[in-house]
């Protein structure tokens, strides 16, 4: 009884897969990937192979890693395990505060939909309301969060496939009045109409439509059996993702003519009502706002277990450090951050606010990188073995392969419209934790400076204690080594 009780506690494969597909099939597919198309015409299915390509590799890396030590803080660990401390804050802060900003702008994107249906609601009470429903589902744990989301992302992917069938339904004559298409808008149109420069530059936001698989090993600490469930989800994941996405896009490609897309405007829509199916905006309406939500819910999953991983590390305030199954103090702080990206983004100006929204990208772009980078280096300080569990094939020249990639992704984002400001933000953040985390080293290790940045309390309420008024509260490592050492009297 016992032994079936345990095989059934933790996330299962299709569990964990459908928690995947929650967080990737997001917005930027059912709507962002008609600028991928805009950029590369037909060619776009090249980008979405080698997108799939580069995210094979990347997935397979973080599952070697993860399968041989599934460790709560996941990328952030084990960044920190091969570059240090100061890469892992940079790493796991990076990544946190670029999804917060970006989950708040999910909100608002959501209340843009729904005011659809209710135009009286105030847009900043929709948009709170969402992100304290995704805060207190998050609350429940993984095991009901991981059901619920398995419902949400079968909503996204029977769409998908869905509009496959119907897709082909029409290229195939079946369809009630329209004769079969065959070879449809391709004929006569060029393969390449902006070159090589037209992949590359839809690459990035091929990239974006994949992302948010890391997910798979932030909870990995939290699935059954990880050396089975961790490969079998991440094989699932791509598999699902790269064949969906691929045919989704042929399908568009054969329905509408590439140069009359419109980048605002979502390309399954536009190839619907193209054949006479003018119901296809209502439903992808609803697609989109079930595709927002779904996202929302396993990103915060993200966060949540995210910040209690820096907090465990001392990179983070100690009140947030917890060991219950479920980060319940990481995810409220996370949904508080999230209600105050909302608020800016109704208090700022619209440019500096869509500034801060596209650190979004950067801190997933950042976070793959460095997955690449920390595999790389536990590969080779970890010799290939029946025990380590490796699975990247062509070690070493596909993990540079992959970081050659990630960097040409980069170096595209000055010259693709509005990524520009997302590198420029990201590397403004990346600067500001590198001087923070070295700042607040110093004053662990200098505790007389510290005193310097403190306000002294009032004389009444001074009392007499064992260890000086300049120790450092928020240095907890520093403060448990010289808890019983005697210490030098503040500088006046």
């Amino acid at each position: 009884m016992a032994k079936t009780k345990e095989k059934q506690e933790g996330l299962s494969t299709f569990h964990l897969t459908m928690l995947a597909l929650g967080t990737v099939v997001g917005g930027s597919f059912f709507l962002g990937s008609g600028v991928g198309i805009k950029a590369a015409g037909p060619s776009i299915l090249i980008s979405y192979i080698l997108g799939g390509l580069l995210i094979y590799i990347i997935l397979y890396a973080l599952s070697e890693m993860t399968v041989a030590d599934p460790v709560a803080g996941s990328f952030r660990t084990y960044a920190e395990r091969s570059f240090g401390p100061a890469v892992g804050f940079i790493t796991g802060w990076v990544y946190w505060t670029g999804l917060v900003f970006a989950m708040s702008s999910e909100s608002i994107a959501a209340t843009t939909f729904l005011r659809q249906w209710f135009p009286n609601l105030s847009p900043a009470l929709m948009g709170a309301s969402i992100i304290i429903g995704i805060t207190l589902l998050n609350l429940l744990g993984a095991k009901y969060l991981s059901k619920l989301e398995s419902s949400l992302a079968a909503v996204k992917l029977l769409a998908i496939a869905g509009f496959i069938a119907i897709g082909l339904a029409i290229i195939a004559g079946l369809m009630p009045g329209t004769p079969a298409i065959g070879a449809g808008e391709l004929r006569g149109q060029p393969w390449f109409p902006g070159g090589i420069a037209g992949i590359a530059g839809s690459m990035l936001i091929v990239i974006f439509t994949y992302a948010g698989f890391e997910v798979i090993g932030l909870a990995a600490s939290e699935v059954r059996n990880p050396k089975k469930t961790v490969p079998r989800a991440i094989n699932l994941t791509l598999i699902s993702l790269v064949g969906l996405y691929v045919a989704a896009i042929a399908v568009i490609l054969l329905l509408f003519p590439t140069q009359g897309i419109i980048e605002d405007q979502s390309p399954f829509v536009l190839a619907l009502n193209r054949w006479g199916m003018n119901w296809a905006g209502l439903l992808i309406n609803i697609v989109m706002v079930t595709a927002i939500l779904s996202t929302m819910l396993a990103s915060t999953f993200g966060l949540g277990r995210m910040i209690r991983s820096l907090a465990a590390e001392g990179h983070a305030p100690g009140w947030l450090k917890e060991k219950t199954e479920v980060p319940y103090r990481g995810i409220l702080f996370s949904g508080l951050a999230m209600l105050g990206g909302l608020g800016l983004g109704f208090l700022l100006p619209r440019h500096v606010y869509l500034f801060l929204i596209s650190l979004g990208g950067f801190s997933l772009l950042f976070a793959y990188f460095v997955i690449l980078g920390s595999h790389y280096k536990w590969r080779k300080r970890t010799p290939c073995s029946p025990e380590a569990a490796c699975q990247l094939p062509g070690f070493p020249y596909t993990s540079w392969l992959g970081l050659i990639g990630m960097i040409g992704i980069f170096a595209s984002m000055p010259f693709i419209p509005g990524q520009g400001a997302g590198l420029i933000a990201g590397l403004i953040l990346v600067t500001a934790l590198t001087g923070i985390y070295y700042l607040k080293t110093m004053l662990a290790r200098h505790p007389s400076r510290a005193a310097r940045f403190r306000v002294a309390p009032p004389a009444r309420r001074i009392r007499p204690i064992h260890v000086p008024y300049a120790q450092m509260e928020a240095s907890e490592e520093y403060a448990e080594k010289t808890r019983h050492e005697p210490m030098d009297k503040p500088k006046s």
